[in-house]
């Protein structure tokens, strides 16, 4: 077996993000890692928005990053710590919308280990040097500096190591220009570590320790170390020199406290508590992450907490010597793993758990009523202060990036009955959860609807001068009419257009600068500036049939095959060209393209023949309308569309780059021609069109849908794009170096074209039975289009009933109240309020006691209570997935934690209904792991999925961390024994037993009489059921220990494994392997016939491994596009969605295999990391291919593709074509 892993959706996760001015002008960029690719965004200071300027794989594990700008200079560079044992420095070049190394210096091992550097990164705020620290013992510091041609220079590195010392952060301190200076957090392990009793561990105290790096001796040096009071979890740096005090903020467990060098004493002030919080008051408070605002005149800092409430924190000082620090509450937004404060007046929040938000910055909180905390307010020591959390005030949300992070579990299925399936993914955590169904299309914003009077046939839109910003009509033609509206403020008739609104109309358009052009079955109008109508009428009985125009041609068909070719001259006249052709078929359809920039005309017509031939006919003057070129078609053509897409001068693309092709005509014209042709059976092709001969090359195919494929040019971020119209509504675009072809998640339409205006630049007016819509495609390159349903708790696993398509899922959430706990808790508080007060305040008591019980603060924004660990809320809820409709929940009480769930049909029982059988912990602690056993809950399932019927409750005395049914029966893996339980009247019947998996069953697969046991760590068992000696046998296991996370089976011998580090491996019984084994229950069975160092005596084969690099925690052999093939689907933690691809051919393999290694050669990791160590981290990558380093190839620069195509004798757009017929093969 031989697979190709192909990213369907990259990670969505964020782990860091920093923000700077990577591209040098004065737009402000987001910069985010999302654990092993980096992505550029760049919010819109006009509307907002967010747009994704690019992404690259790094092919490691991104462990710090940070943005630098060298002194006086006008863009940030980016500083990368990975799993390379590297040190990275990074350039965004704009012209090639692409990441460059500028710096690579090599320092330790690879991977991540405690005692390589890499984990930690402080930057000097002034650009001139960076230190990089280990968890353990090194740190080393590098100079920045330029050469004489002002490029970035690193010195060697200097080192700055302490054994026995374990770093917690580490900040640069702003000093100005003096030298620069470090601060980390750190513990010196060494007196504990000698210590056998644990006394010395409870006294040693964690240091803020300052180095300093000597500029002039080339040198650190340890300046200063002080012992903390509280242990601290982050720094954050004061700006310094002639801005501020300097010194540095230290984040701890209460307290926020100010420290520097020199005179300054410390200011310490304690983090503010919620009033009437249902959290345990015993429960310490941290900050979780930080952003800082500085600009010449002020700066601030927003702290946030980790139930997401956000402060804002001043310095008061008195001649640089700070005297107090201020708190405000600023606002709550979700917990962030990190924030960014942009110039342009925008808050980035790259949230832990769910989407990510883009705030806009309305007020700075200091003219309103809120109160202000100060470390000069007097306060007992362990008091704080109190404030009431509140809705947003000062931030408003102004954009959300979708995150499917963390991926709990997904399902592939077809529950809406669409064709195409449908991936049902449950992600999140707490009360932010949400299941959501992913569908494979672009999301579309509906701008407007209006009916019109009569199902119109088609439309359009039109500029009144070229050079106008917006579109000024629509043009709607009707079977017997023509409909002019005009665009503004609103969408109006009018009536003085020029146009012919008796008669319907076959194509209208901008002519020249300042003129317009209709043309209906009669003639054509050419309609001038000053309204004068100059008209050409079709000769005789003849009628127009078909027509293309541009902004200086026309052509039409008389009466079917007839071509009349007219070109507008210097004066602005439009002239018929002298010669007519006659074409040997019926004319099908016709298509001319835009009109290079500095040139007169296009110099080519398509013409579609019903004679299932395309030709390509010149239109230069000295032989127009000859034939170049011609393509025979599989079916007559339905729609022509002539495009020019890519950009040859720094990539190519997936429908690869004429690389033999001579120089185009002219030099501003930078893309690709491609002629799409839109078939009557539902296919389109797209071919690439010579620019000097006309001759067509390189089809590439794709199935659209059941109807035939109408195809209209639209625009796109600028560039030209392809509609395609068919059952479905497609469209074809070039995005970030590549080209996509995605379906829009919307209804079908009939017609269409670009439409621009004030309220909408670039959206698309179209027509669908009797309505007019403008429509906006806003996130272009998305893969997914999603609906999210929100759920209370996190949701651990979820079935699918098969007769309704209805979900029941397990919620549960440690430490969490049940909502009536939390109404108890509530109750009691409210009590405690009344009776703490005296007689004259009494009925105040009461108001605020009924104003707390009444107040409902939603969950998902400001965070459930935390009530402690070892307290577990949980439900099961039945989900109608097509509507989102929850229909019951079944909550469960206090401290029972749902761990496992499956649905299965008992033999024994004659009604032929489904059951429930829910696995459930009581009282379970996870470190040490303790807990009061567990029980089996089994419920009647009611035909509609309705209701659930609960029957009874088996209790076992271990946690049931896996169920499966099982040939009628429940098969419950409770701790490391296997049962098999079959439906009693009163409860389980205990059936059968295996004791002999050595840790923790996590998941169970069966098939016929073989049963497929994951265990915790030790991989997975094959086990034998013999129903004549009622006995469950192992006959096979692994030969390597995995931590199991997901398992699904591929055939009956073969199962794929995902563990916790990210690894997947397929496993496959050898055909030697027999299940008819016999086991020995006495026990008397020889010591040398007890299989291999205590494992069965036989095992399985590893046949697959890889590397993906993020933990995967689904499993699924599905197909994922309609007649496609089988393939392994995935979904990580990180929100990525990928796929493991067979190869059905060894030619197909050994391909792919040689262009992963000339990719691995010519273009090595970007941050360092050896490609085929990384796909190796834990097991050596055996049988699967890398499709992401593969299609790479697509973004390389046109003399590398060159190259590589060459060594394996090809062009590179036989290599192109490859990498997308496999990707559409299988998926999309």
């Amino acid at each position: 077996m031989y697979l190709y892993n192909l990213t369907l959706q990259k990670g969505t996760g964020v782990t860091h993000a920093v923000h700077g001015n990577f591209s040098g002008g004065k737009q402000q960029e987001v910069l985010l890692s999302r654990g092993k690719s980096l992505e550029l965004l760049r919010p819109d200071s006009n509307t907002g928005k967010v747009h994704t300027l690019m992404s690259t794989e790094i092919f490691g594990c991104i462990r710090a990053l940070m943005a630098f700008r060298l002194t006086g200079g006008t863009k940030d560079y980016i500083v990368v710590g990975s799993d390379s044992g590297r040190i990275v420095i990074l350039e965004y070049i704009p012209s090639k919308n692409a990441l460059e190394k500028v710096h690579q210096e090599t320092f330790g091992k690879s991977g991540c280990r405690r005692i390589v550097p890499g984990q930690y990164f402080a930057i000097d705020p002034k650009g001139r040097a960076v230190m990089i620290g280990a968890v353990e013992k090194q740190k080393l510091a590098y100079i920045m500096n330029r050469d004489t041609q002002a490029r970035l220079t690193i010195s060697s590195p200097l080192e700055a190591h302490k054994s026995n010392t374990l770093t917690y952060h580490m900040v640069g301190v702003d000093v100005g220009f003096d030298n620069p200076m470090f601060a980390c957090l750190e513990i010196d392990y060494e007196e504990a570590d000698l210590d056998p009793s644990g006394d010395a561990a409870q006294r040693t105290q964690q240091t803020l320790t300052f180095y300093e790096l000597d500029l002039g001796l080339n040198h650190v040096v340890r300046k200063y170390s002080e012992p903390l009071e509280e242990h601290a979890n982050f720094l954050v740096s004061v700006p310094g020199g002639n801005d501020g005090p300097s010194g540095v903020l230290i984040c701890s467990e209460n307290y926020l406290t100010y420290k520097n060098l020199g005179d300054q004493h410390d200011i310490r002030c304690p983090i503010p508590r919620r009033r009437n919080d249902l959290d345990d008051p015993e429960r310490g408070m941290i900050f979780i992450c930080s952003a800082t605002h500085r600009t010449k005149s002020m700066y601030f800092f927003l702290l946030q907490t980790e139930q997401g409430d956000i402060f804002k924190i001043t310095l008061e000082t008195d001649d640089d010597v700070v005297s107090e620090i201020k708190l405000k509450y600023f606002d709550t937004v979700p917990p962030a793993t990190a924030m960014c404060v942009l110039k342009t007046g925008f808050l980035f929040v790259a949230s832990e758990f769910g989407n990510h938000y883009l705030y806009q910055i309305a007020h700075l909180g200091d003219d309103d009523d809120e109160p202000e905390f100060s470390s000069a307010m007097p306060l007992e020591e362990g008091e704080t202060f109190f404030f009431a959390p509140r809705a947003l005030k000062n931030l408003v949300l102004v954009d959300e990036l979708p995150s499917f992070a963390p991926i709990i579990t997904s399902q592939v299925a077809d529950l809406a009955n669409e064709d195409t399936p449908q991936l049902y993914v449950l992600c999140g955590r707490g009360p932010r959860s949400t299941l959501r169904v992913l569908r494979h299309g672009l999301e579309v914003s509906e701008m407007a609807v209006s009916e019109l009077p009569g199902n119109p046939n088609a439309v359009w839109t039109v500029k009144k001068r070229a050079d106008d910003e917006f579109d000024a009509y629509i043009i709607v033609s009707f079977v017997n009419a023509t409909l002019v509206l005009s665009i503004g403020e609103t969408v109006e008739e009018v009536t003085d257009s020029g146009f012919l609104g008796t008669t319907p109309t076959l194509c209208c358009a901008a002519l020249g600068d300042d003129a317009l052009v209709q043309v209906y079955p009669d003639g054509i109008r050419h309609i001038r500036s000053d309204k004068r109508v100059n008209e050409w009428k079709a000769p005789g009985k003849k009628s127009i049939t078909k027509c293309a125009v541009n902004q200086r041609q026309v052509v039409i068909t008389l009466s079917g095959r007839e071509l009349v070719y007219f070109e507008m001259d210097p004066t602005g006249e439009l002239n018929e060209y002298t010669e007519r052709s006659e074409m040997p078929a019926e004319i099908m359809c016709m298509a001319l393209g835009t009109v290079p920039e500095g040139e007169q005309r296009s110099w080519f017509l398509a013409v579609g023949l019903a004679d299932n031939t395309v030709r390509i006919l010149s239109l230069d003057p000295n032989n127009c309308l000859t034939p170049c070129s011609m393509q025979a078609l599989p079916s007559p053509a339905e729609s022509l569309c002539l495009v020019e897409m890519g950009h040859t001068e720094s990539t190519t693309s997936a429908g690869g780059v004429n690389e033999d092709a001579p120089a185009q005509r002219s030099g501003s014209n930078k893309g690709t021609i491609y002629l799409n042709i839109g078939l009557s059976n539902g296919v389109l092709l797209r071919t690439v069109l010579d620019p000097v001969s006309g001759d067509l090359a390189d089809t590439r195919t794709r199935y659209l849908g059941s109807r035939p494929v109408k195809l209209f040019r639209i625009k796109m971020q600028g560039s030209e794009a392809v509609l395609a119209m068919s059952s479905r509504t497609w469209l074809s675009y070039y995005h970030q170096n590549r080209f996509h072809l995605t379906p829009l998640s919307y209804e079908t339409l009939e017609y269409a074209s670009g439409f621009s205006s004030e309220q909408c630049s670039e959206g698309i007016v179209a027509i669908s039975t009797n309505t007019l819509r403008i429509l906006a495609l806003e996130k272009l390159g998305a893969v997914f289009n999603q609906v999210a349903f929100p759920l209370q708790y996190t949701p651990r696993t979820f079935v699918i009933h098969p007769d309704t398509g209805r979900m029941l899922i397990a919620e549960t959430d440690h430490n969490a109240y049940t909502e009536d706990t939390k109404n108890a808790r509530k109750e009691q508080m409210a009590e405690e309020m009344r009776s703490a007060a005296g007689d004259e305040e009494r009925e105040l008591a009461r108001e605020m006691a009924n104003a707390f019980i009444n107040e409902v603060l939603p969950e998902d924004v400001f965070s459930a209570p935390k009530a402690g660990l070892g307290l577990w809320a949980s439900q099961i809820r039945c989900l109608d997935a097509m509507h989102g409709q929850t229909m019951f929940n079944v909550p469960l009480t206090q401290n029972e934690a749902i761990m496992s769930m499956a649905m299965l049909k008992f033999s024994i029982a004659a009604d032929g209904r489904y059951y429930l059988a829910v696995g459930i912990a009581k009282d379970l602690q996870l470190n040490p792991r303790i807990s009061q056993g567990g029980c089996i809950d089994i419920y009647k399932i009611d035909p509609t999925c309705s209701s659930l019927e609960f029957m009874h409750r088996t209790e076992i005395d271990e946690i049931p961390g896996a169920l499966c049914g099982f040939q009628g029966r429940l098969l419950a893996g409770c701790g490391r024994m296997l049962r098999i339980y079959d439906l009693g009247k009163k409860k389980m019947l205990r059936k059968c037993e295996n004791k002999h998996i050595p840790y923790q069953i996590v998941n169970i697969q069966a098939m016929g009489h073989r049963v497929y046991v994951s265990d915790v760590q030790e991989s997975v068992f094959f086990i034998r059921y013999r129903r004549a000696e009622n006995q469950l046998i192992i006959f096979a296991d692994d030969t390597h220990p995995r931590w199991v996370t997901a398992t699904t089976l591929l055939d009956y011998d073969t199962i794929a494994i995902a563990d916790k580090f990210g690894n997947l491996s397929i496993q496959r019984l050898p055909h030697s392997v027999t299940d008819d084994v016999d086991e020995d229950p006495t026990g008397t069975k020889s010591l040398w016939d007890r299989g291999l160092l205590s494992g069965a005596s036989q095992k399985s084969e590893n046949i697959c491994s890889f590397h993906v690099g993020e933990i995967i925690m689904s499993l699924q052999k599905a197909t994922l596009i309609p007649g496609g093939s089988e393939a392994l689907i995935y979904a990580t933690l990180s929100g990525t969605v990928g796929a493991f691809v067979p190869f059905t051919s060894r030619e197909d393999y050994d391909f792919f295999q040689h262009l992963e290694m000339h990719m691995r050669n010519e273009n090595p990791p970007l941050c360092g990391r050896d490609h085929l160590s990384y796909r190796s981290s834990y097991y050596p990558v055996k049988n699967v291919l890398d499709g992401d380093l593969c299609e790479q190839y697509l973004s390389i620069d046109a003399s590398k593709q060159k190259s590589i195509a060459g060594d394996m004798f090809r062009t590179p757009n036989q290599i192109c074509k490859k990498l997308e017929d496999i990707r559409t093969r299988y998926a999309f």
